[in-house]
């Protein structure tokens, strides 16, 4: 009897820091969580339904409108920014010309073939040089 006794005690010692640990773990309180949903949703990083998806992104350019559009009526009239399939590719700049003939275009081609660095079709492929 006093195994059993002393066998009931211990097991109940165990529920007992068993529990008592449970109840240390314990996550958030409901009262944090929805305190942080409120504070979530004040400062836009929660939405609900499609029309707050996705949630806005805080901006952190110091840069006035003006000086925005000013930067992208320069970079459209040096060929930067393109729009739509009608502009693409983009036109390279002048800079980027290259002063070259077309003859000596053909010959650094024909070259470049004779040297196995340009193929041409599947046939080729890889080619020799790599």
């Amino acid at each position: 009897m006093k195994t059993l006794a002393t066998a009931l005690m211990l097991s109940m010692s165990v529920l007992a820091a068993g529990a008592q640990a449970a109840e240390a773990d314990q996550g958030p309180t409901r009262a944090q969580v929805q305190a942080e949903l409120q504070q979530a949703k004040v400062s836009g990083q929660y939405t609900f339904g499609e029309e707050g998806y996705p949630a806005p992104i805080a901006q952190t350019s110091g840069l006035t409108s003006q000086q925005v559009q000013a930067e992208l009526a320069q970079a459209r009239n040096a060929g930067e920014v393109t729009f739509g399939n009608l502009d693409y590719p983009p036109v390279a700049a002048a800079e980027h010309a290259t002063s070259l003939t077309r003859s000596q275009v053909q010959t650094q081609l024909a070259q470049a073939k004779s040297e196995g660095l340009v193929t041409f079709g599947n046939l080729d492929y890889p080619p020799l040089g790599s």
